[in-house]
């Protein structure tokens, strides 16, 4: 009861607020003033306020919050520690390291490699890097 009065005075203030705004001829400020005035009548109006009101006051629904927080609290400890041993069995953890080891590519280009595949060849210089493009960019903007 008290919770929906208070909601009912702060509606009905923002909307005086609201009104003294667009009385001032800042429409576009009062119209969000009156959007923000008008959630908690529409809360109250809807029950809203009454179920949390409800709720704030009932033992067994902080009983059932806290119940929430032990479960969550287990499942986030059994998270952690199945991340910290590498998750998973045995075999799975060893199918993981196989298929990390075969990630990499055994024939990679020679560029990525830094030599060249060619036996004999001289290693080919830095490239020069060119920057025409950015400078064209820069150029544009006046930079």
């Amino acid at each position: 009861m008290i919770a929906e009065t208070l909601c009912s005075a702060v509606a009905a203030a923002g909307l005086g607020i609201a009104a003294v705004t667009a009385y001032r001829k800042r429409f576009l400020s009062a119209a969000r003033i009156a959007a923000y005035s008008l959630v908690p009548l529409g809360l109250v109006m809807t029950g809203v306020v009454q179920w949390l009101a409800d709720t704030a006051f009932s033992p067994t629904a902080w009983a059932g919050f806290g119940v929430l927080g032990v479960s969550w609290m287990l499942f986030a400890s059994t998270r952690a520690v199945e991340r910290r041993r590498g998750g998973g069995t045995r075999k799975e953890r060893k199918e993981a390291r196989s298929a990390q080891r075969g990630a990499v590519a055994p024939a990679a280009s020679a560029p990525s490699l830094g030599s060249s595949s060619r036996p004999g060849a001289k290693p080919a210089a830095a490239p020069q890097e060119d920057f025409s493009d950015i400078e064209a960019i820069l150029k544009k903007h006046g930079i």
